[in-house]
């Protein structure tokens, strides 16, 4: 076995710096293109899925639709920190009120 670890890490070095020199050229270059399109590729598969499915991205109703939402939604956190500041003044006033049987 001590014979051969010698060579295994000789081998493994080997292929690690050839790998670096490959992939510095041109072909490691084409591999990067290649990944780099994977992202269009994807954009592209998705809307063509869509298309599919009858959804239509760039329709005014979408557009209103989240238009209406982000209204909503905007009603909602107004609400929400109305909630918060009332329960914090309670909270604030369960404070300061004396406690009752305290002499």
């Amino acid at each position: 076995m001590r014979e051969v670890a010698p060579f295994v890490f000789v081998l493994g070095l080997a292929v690690v710096a050839g790998s670096a020199i490959v992939l510095r050229g041109p072909i490691g270059q084409a591999l990067a293109e290649w990944i780099r399109g994977w992202s269009r590729h994807d954009e592209q598969w998705l809307a063509v899925q869509a298309a599919k499915h009858g959804v239509v991205t760039d329709s005014p109703q979408v557009a209103a639709e989240v238009e209406a939402l982000r209204q909503r939604l905007a009603e909602v956190e107004e609400r929400l920190d109305f909630a918060e500041r009332m329960l914090a003044r309670s909270r604030e006033e369960k404070m300061i009120e004396p406690r009752a049987g305290r002499s």
